[in-house]
């Protein structure tokens, strides 16, 4: 497994030189605002590369198909990395170790990817973000998936930073709410629902002093449905949209870190589907926005952990939650720890560390 920063020294230090031009385990408990929907369907396993990949380019849209249905594995697209590197006038990857397995390197002007031989854990700048399939080596080459350069690498690699309008508005979500209580603090059984609106209403108050127009998806301990949250964004012509939570393992309390979420490409096989259903034909809303939500997702989770100090568990894609599906903006949502873990607890309970939380995220958006 990648180990972030030791990695990541290694890879800027091997690409210092080089001159360019720019899944969790499925049984963890279900948050009760994330519902299920239909039967489960686990995603098929994509085949290996062929040994002579079919090479396309990778400005192409994937298909869609009617959601909801069952469908074959989409076919299975491989291109070089080092070909798709050269396309795109960045460094070639570099081999950073051939032991235990083959961990590649590449590099931009934007930051340093990477990608070990066989795994979906990729590491960005430091930070573990996932892909959709697993890099494959033939004949000593690295062979990516298409869509995996399209949604991860371009976005991160050869797109210009996410930039905000002059006049900028945000939907900042406080998760749960009213009977939707959210995960139970193992200490002292205080609810999610009351930790997330005070995260909330700090984020609001430093954005608006930042030059945002800020609108909260609640101001109070009230329910609001999850499509309703996506509709009042739409509604208040949102230019981005995050979802604040906190995060459970109960009853296991050994579960820590901070986990960032967006959309996953149409196309794609999740990161986490908690048993729910994945069907890689369904196209929402917001998956005309993944490679902002990408980019978006990795700044602020960068900034979080840079705050806060906590374990990184990634920048992770899923379809089943269902306040991310119908934006029509960037969305992401954000998981500032586990209530479930006596020390995470401590801390999230602390006034302190919710305002950390918001500077953080506030400072990420500045």
């Amino acid at each position: 497994m990648l180990k972030p920063a030791g990695i990541f020294v290694i890879a800027v230090f091997l690409l210092a030189g080089c001159t360019t031009e720019s899944y969790r385990a499925t049984n963890e408990a279900v948050p009760p605002n994330w519902s299920a929907t239909n039967e489960v369907q686990n995603p098929p396993i994509p085949p290996l590369p062929r040994p002579v990949p079919l090479v396309v380019k990778t400005n192409l849209s994937p298909v869609v198909h009617p959601t909801n249905v069952i469908h074959p594995a989409p076919v299975i697209t491989w291109a070089p990395l080092n070909r798709w590197a050269a396309d795109h006038k960045i460094g070639a990857p570099h081999l950073l170790s051939g032991l235990p397995v083959a961990t590649y390197a590449i590099g931009s002007t934007n930051g340093v990817m990477v990608l070990e031989i066989g795994s979906r854990e990729a590491i960005w700048n430091g930070i573990e973000i996932n892909l959709g399939f697993e890099p494959q080596l033939i004949n000593n080459q690295v062979f990516l998936h298409v869509l995996d350069l399209q949604r991860n690498l371009e976005p991160l690699l050869c797109d210009p930073p996410l930039r905000f309008p002059t006049n900028r508005v945000i939907v900042i979500d406080p998760g749960h709410g009213g009977s939707n209580t959210g995960a139970r603090c193992v200490l002292d059984g205080r609810l999610e629902k009351e930790f997330t609106l005070d995260w909330g209403k700090r984020l609001a108050a430093l954005l608006a002093t930042n030059g945002w127009q800020v609108f909260l998806t609640r101001t109070d301990d009230v329910y609001v449905a999850n499509p309703d949250r996506a509709v009042f964004a739409e509604a208040h012509h949102a230019d981005l949209f995050i979802s604040l939570h906190f995060n459970s393992g109960g009853p296991d309390e050994r579960a820590h870190g901070l986990e960032t979420y967006c959309l996953t490409p149409t196309g794609m096989s999740s990161t986490l589907v908690r048993g729910y259903n994945d069907f890689w034909s369904e196209n929402f809303s917001n998956n005309a926005f993944d490679a902002e939500n990408l980019q978006l997702a990795v700044r602020l989770h960068a900034a979080v952990l840079r705050a806060t100090a906590m374990e990184d568990r990634g920048v992770a894609r899923a379809r089943f939650i269902e306040v991310l599906r119908g934006q029509k903006c960037p969305a992401i949502l954000v998981e500032g720890g586990y209530l479930s873990n006596p020390h995470e607890a401590k801390l999230i309970e602390s006034p302190e560390f919710r305002q950390k939380l918001a500077e953080a995220v506030a400072g990420a958006l500045k």
